[in-house]
Protein backbone atom coordinates (compact mmCIF):
# COMPACT_ATOMS: atom_id res chain seq x y z
CA UNK A 1 0.00 0.00 0.00
CA UNK A 2 1.42 3.40 -0.91
CA UNK A 3 1.83 6.47 1.06
CA UNK A 4 -0.90 8.16 -0.15
CA UNK A 5 -3.59 5.16 -0.41
CA UNK A 6 -2.55 4.46 3.40
CA UNK A 7 -3.37 8.47 4.32
CA UNK A 8 -7.03 8.41 2.34
CA UNK A 9 -8.06 5.21 4.40
CA UNK A 10 -7.20 7.38 7.48
CA UNK A 11 -10.40 8.32 8.66
CA UNK A 12 -10.91 12.42 9.73
CA UNK A 13 -11.70 13.83 12.85
CA UNK A 14 -15.63 14.39 13.67
CA UNK A 15 -16.89 18.12 13.28
CA UNK A 16 -17.36 19.10 16.73
CA UNK A 17 -20.94 21.39 17.04
CA UNK A 18 -22.25 22.92 19.59
CA UNK A 19 -25.88 23.56 20.59
CA UNK A 20 -26.46 26.84 22.49
CA UNK A 21 -29.45 29.16 23.12
CA UNK A 22 -31.09 31.25 26.04
CA UNK A 23 -33.70 29.51 28.50
CA UNK A 24 -37.09 29.04 26.43
CA UNK A 25 -34.89 29.03 22.53
CA UNK A 26 -35.71 25.39 21.65
CA UNK A 27 -31.93 24.41 21.64
CA UNK A 28 -33.22 20.74 23.43
CA UNK A 29 -35.77 20.46 20.78
CA UNK A 30 -33.37 21.08 17.84
CA UNK A 31 -30.70 18.65 19.79
CA UNK A 32 -33.58 15.85 19.87
CA UNK A 33 -34.36 16.21 15.87
CA UNK A 34 -30.69 15.77 16.06
CA UNK A 35 -30.51 12.71 18.14
CA UNK A 36 -33.37 11.06 16.35
CA UNK A 37 -31.11 11.15 12.92
CA UNK A 38 -29.01 9.22 14.24
CA UNK A 39 -26.37 11.42 15.63
CA UNK A 40 -24.85 11.32 19.07
CA UNK A 41 -25.26 14.50 21.42
CA UNK A 42 -23.75 14.98 24.28
CA UNK A 43 -26.36 17.18 27.14
CA UNK A 44 -24.13 19.14 29.12
CA UNK A 45 -27.06 20.17 31.55
CA UNK A 46 -27.34 16.25 32.20
CA UNK A 47 -23.82 15.68 32.65
CA UNK A 48 -23.73 18.26 35.27
CA UNK A 49 -26.50 16.92 37.02
CA UNK A 50 -24.97 13.24 36.87
CA UNK A 51 -21.97 14.50 37.62
CA UNK A 52 -23.44 16.68 40.80
CA UNK A 53 -24.54 13.45 41.82
CA UNK A 54 -21.79 11.09 41.19
CA UNK A 55 -18.55 12.53 41.71
CA UNK A 56 -17.77 13.29 45.45
CA UNK A 57 -15.48 16.40 45.23
CA UNK A 58 -18.19 18.38 43.30
CA UNK A 59 -20.80 16.89 46.34
CA UNK A 60 -18.21 18.01 48.88
CA UNK A 61 -17.53 21.38 47.62
CA UNK A 62 -21.55 22.10 46.77
CA UNK A 63 -22.49 21.12 50.39
CA UNK A 64 -19.69 22.92 51.60
CA UNK A 65 -20.44 26.22 50.07
CA UNK A 66 -24.35 25.85 50.28
CA UNK A 67 -24.70 23.48 53.04
CA UNK A 68 -26.20 20.02 54.39
CA UNK A 69 -29.81 20.87 52.86
CA UNK A 70 -28.05 20.52 49.00
CA UNK A 71 -28.62 16.89 49.30
CA UNK A 72 -31.20 14.84 50.80
CA UNK A 73 -29.64 11.97 51.38
CA UNK A 74 -27.61 10.84 48.06
CA UNK A 75 -29.72 12.53 45.75
CA UNK A 76 -29.43 16.54 44.84
CA UNK A 77 -32.06 18.36 46.08
CA UNK A 78 -33.23 20.63 43.44
CA UNK A 79 -35.73 22.36 44.62
CA UNK A 80 -33.29 23.79 47.43
CA UNK A 81 -30.58 24.71 45.13
CA UNK A 82 -32.89 26.56 42.81
CA UNK A 83 -34.29 28.78 45.99
CA UNK A 84 -30.88 29.12 47.46
CA UNK A 85 -28.79 29.24 44.32
CA UNK A 86 -30.22 29.83 40.67
CA UNK A 87 -31.94 33.22 41.09
CA UNK A 88 -28.50 34.57 43.12
CA UNK A 89 -26.38 35.89 40.28
CA UNK A 90 -23.22 35.40 42.66
CA UNK A 91 -24.10 31.80 44.66
CA UNK A 92 -24.88 30.63 40.81
CA UNK A 93 -20.85 31.88 39.93
CA UNK A 94 -19.69 29.85 42.78
CA UNK A 95 -22.06 26.74 41.59
CA UNK A 96 -21.07 27.03 37.94
CA UNK A 97 -16.76 26.96 39.32
CA UNK A 98 -17.19 24.09 41.05
CA UNK A 99 -19.45 21.88 38.31
CA UNK A 100 -18.25 23.93 35.22
CA UNK A 101 -14.61 22.40 34.96
CA UNK A 102 -15.10 18.66 35.74
CA UNK A 103 -18.21 18.57 33.07
CA UNK A 104 -15.80 20.34 30.29
CA UNK A 105 -13.13 17.89 31.32
CA UNK A 106 -15.97 14.99 30.30
CA UNK A 107 -16.94 16.55 27.60
CA UNK A 108 -12.72 16.79 25.88
CA UNK A 109 -13.02 13.18 26.58
CA UNK A 110 -16.47 12.19 24.89
CA UNK A 111 -15.35 14.64 22.01
CA UNK A 112 -12.03 13.25 21.84
CA UNK A 113 -13.14 9.72 21.71
CA UNK A 114 -16.21 10.19 19.17
CA UNK A 115 -15.63 8.03 16.11
CA UNK A 116 -18.78 9.67 14.26
CA UNK A 117 -18.46 12.42 11.15
CA UNK A 118 -20.47 14.84 13.57
CA UNK A 119 -20.93 15.19 16.94
CA UNK A 120 -22.83 17.81 18.69
CA UNK A 121 -23.01 19.29 22.25
CA UNK A 122 -25.87 21.06 23.53
CA UNK A 123 -24.93 23.66 26.38
CA UNK A 124 -26.65 27.16 27.43
CA UNK A 125 -23.31 28.38 28.47
CA UNK A 126 -20.91 27.68 25.76
CA UNK A 127 -19.80 31.16 25.77
CA UNK A 128 -19.80 31.62 29.56
CA UNK A 129 -18.15 28.68 30.14
CA UNK A 130 -15.31 29.58 27.59
CA UNK A 131 -16.07 26.40 25.40
CA UNK A 132 -15.83 27.87 22.51
CA UNK A 133 -12.31 26.51 21.62
CA UNK A 134 -13.64 22.60 22.02
CA UNK A 135 -15.64 22.98 18.73
CA UNK A 136 -15.55 23.85 15.06
CA UNK A 137 -18.94 24.97 14.40
CA UNK A 138 -21.11 27.14 16.89
CA UNK A 139 -25.50 26.76 16.16
CA UNK A 140 -27.39 29.44 18.34
CA UNK A 141 -31.30 28.58 18.12
CA UNK A 142 -32.94 32.18 18.92
CA UNK A 143 -36.47 33.01 19.28
CA UNK A 144 -38.42 36.24 20.28
CA UNK A 145 -38.36 37.02 23.75
CA UNK A 146 -41.92 37.36 24.81
CA UNK A 147 -42.31 34.06 22.74
CA UNK A 148 -39.34 32.81 24.89
CA UNK A 149 -41.18 33.77 27.94
CA UNK A 150 -44.25 32.38 26.97
CA UNK A 151 -42.88 28.93 26.40
CA UNK A 152 -41.24 28.66 29.96
CA UNK A 153 -44.38 30.03 31.60
CA UNK A 154 -45.80 27.28 29.99
CA UNK A 155 -43.35 24.47 30.72
CA UNK A 156 -41.73 25.62 34.33
CA UNK A 157 -45.46 27.02 35.85
CA UNK A 158 -43.51 30.36 37.03
CA UNK A 159 -44.47 33.55 36.64
CA UNK A 160 -42.97 36.09 33.72
CA UNK A 161 -40.83 37.80 36.36
CA UNK A 162 -39.08 34.70 37.05
CA UNK A 163 -38.35 33.87 33.43
CA UNK A 164 -36.95 37.37 33.09
CA UNK A 165 -34.64 37.10 36.00
CA UNK A 166 -33.07 34.04 34.43
CA UNK A 167 -32.55 35.25 31.28
CA UNK A 168 -30.82 38.59 32.61
CA UNK A 169 -28.68 35.78 34.35
CA UNK A 170 -27.56 34.45 30.43
CA UNK A 171 -25.48 36.48 27.79
CA UNK A 172 -27.38 38.66 25.52
CA UNK A 173 -28.97 37.54 22.20
CA UNK A 174 -26.66 40.02 20.49
CA UNK A 175 -23.43 38.64 22.31
CA UNK A 176 -24.55 35.63 21.54
CA UNK A 177 -25.24 36.39 17.69
CA UNK A 178 -21.96 37.61 17.15
CA UNK A 179 -20.27 34.68 17.91
CA UNK A 180 -21.88 31.98 16.50
CA UNK A 181 -21.62 30.56 13.08
CA UNK A 182 -25.20 29.55 12.15
CA UNK A 183 -28.28 31.31 14.15
CA UNK A 184 -31.27 29.71 13.80
CA UNK A 185 -34.82 31.24 14.77
CA UNK A 186 -37.44 28.87 16.37
CA UNK A 187 -40.21 31.27 16.41
CA UNK A 188 -42.43 28.75 14.01
CA UNK A 189 -43.59 25.22 14.65
CA UNK A 190 -41.67 22.12 15.38
CA UNK A 191 -41.52 20.65 11.91
CA UNK A 192 -39.13 24.37 10.81
CA UNK A 193 -37.00 23.71 13.73
CA UNK A 194 -36.71 19.89 12.58
CA UNK A 195 -35.62 20.99 8.70
CA UNK A 196 -33.03 23.27 10.41
CA UNK A 197 -31.63 20.62 11.50
CA UNK A 198 -31.47 18.79 8.28
CA UNK A 199 -29.87 21.85 7.21
CA UNK A 200 -27.25 21.95 9.40
CA UNK A 201 -26.63 18.25 8.97
CA UNK A 202 -26.69 18.38 5.31
CA UNK A 203 -23.94 22.01 5.65
CA UNK A 204 -21.41 20.33 7.89
CA UNK A 205 -21.37 16.50 7.10
CA UNK A 206 -17.67 16.12 6.06
CA UNK A 207 -18.40 14.60 2.22
CA UNK A 208 -19.95 18.14 1.87
CA UNK A 209 -17.06 20.42 2.77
Amino acid sequence: MTKSASKSNTPSPPVKIAITGGIGSGKSLFANFIKEKGFPVIQADDLAKYLMQSDRVIKRKIIQSFGNDSYSGESINREYLAKTVFHDPEKTKILNKIVHPVVIRKIKELLHDAKTPLIFCEAALIFEAKMTPLFDYIVLISADEELRIKRVVERDLVSPEEVLQRMQNQMSEIEKNKRSHYIFLNNGTPEELNSKADLIISLLSPHNS
